[in-house]
């Protein structure tokens, strides 16, 4: 089973994903700039095929466990990036809550130069649900596919 996230758009800052399972569309990612030299909380993933685990230490953990008690299992956290510790999947809107963490949305907006999303806890508690059932059931892949230089052009059509 595979998470697939596909970066469409580069914002000044942010970086624009749509997110796929299992080949069908399930909202839109939004992560910090696509950089060279690593800024510590404000760079994207690598692109690459990293596994998904759950993470049921830390503060955010705590967190996220008093705000959807019926269903936290543990904080989604994208396994072995090199350089990177403790990268999530989780709630947020722009750039300045993703901390180098994958943000998940059900609409996307361009603000300001940069990307946005929205309907984001809908958007967490549908895929949360869904992953870790297939976490239970085996190994989850997260597969982040690069920027291609002409995407830069392209025309962005909403997803209904």
């Amino acid at each position: 089973m595979n998470l697939k996230l596909v970066r469409v758009k580069q914002g000044k800052e942010s970086t624009l994903s749509e997110l796929y399972l299992n080949d069908q569309f399930v909202g839109y990612g939004l992560e910090d700039a696509v950089r060279k030299t690593k800024i510590k909380g404000s760079t994207a993933i690598p692109a690459g095929k990293y596994r998904l685990g759950l993470n049921t230490y830390g503060a955010m953990n705590a967190r996220y466990k008093r705000k959807f008690p019926k269903i936290h299992r543990g904080m989604i956290e994208i396994m072995q990036i090199p350089n990177f510790k403790y990268v999530y999947i989780h709630i947020g809107n722009h750039i300045g809550d993703s901390s180098g963490c994958v943000l998940v949305g059900n609409k996307m907006a361009l603000v300001d130069g940069d990307y946005e999303v929205y309907q984001s806890k809908k958007a967490y508690v549908a895929l949360y649900e869904k992953l870790v059932e297939m976490m239970v059931n085996g190994e989850v892949w997260i597969n982040i596919v690069p920027l291609s230089p002409a995407q830069g052009e392209l025309l962005f059509l909403d997803k209904k």
